[in-house]
């Protein structure tokens, strides 16, 4: 088996529960801070599934792996904002559930 293959299969398992856990928070209660912890979530579900894309050879026109390419900056712009909105997200729920 292919390991990049391996390695996108293996980091969809976490994204999809961080994913699926923020569907569960904003159905709950929707605030900003769910909100954007399920936008995070949906960035780092995108970042695991441009690796699958790659180690399956989806979409060729993407260029994945190769530097300055759409692919590339998908994956990079995802993973930035996956890294930034998610720990934000939660961090200021969990802040605004303690104060509540």
């Amino acid at each position: 088996m292919n390991v990049t293959l391996l390695k996108a299969l293996l980091a969809l398992v976490p994204t999809g529960l961080l994913f699926s856990g923020s569907v569960v928070l904003i159905s709950r209660g929707k605030t900003v801070w769910s909100f954007l912890q399920l936008i995070g979530a949906a960035c780092l579900v995108i970042v695991a599934l441009t690796h699958l894309f790659e180690a399956l050879d989806m979409f060729p026109w993407m260029h994945w792996g190769v530097e300055d390419s759409l692919g590339h900056y998908l994956d990079l712009s995802s993973a930035v904002l996956g890294l930034a909105l998610f720990p934000t997200g939660y961090l200021l729920h969990a802040l605004a559930t303690q104060h509540a």
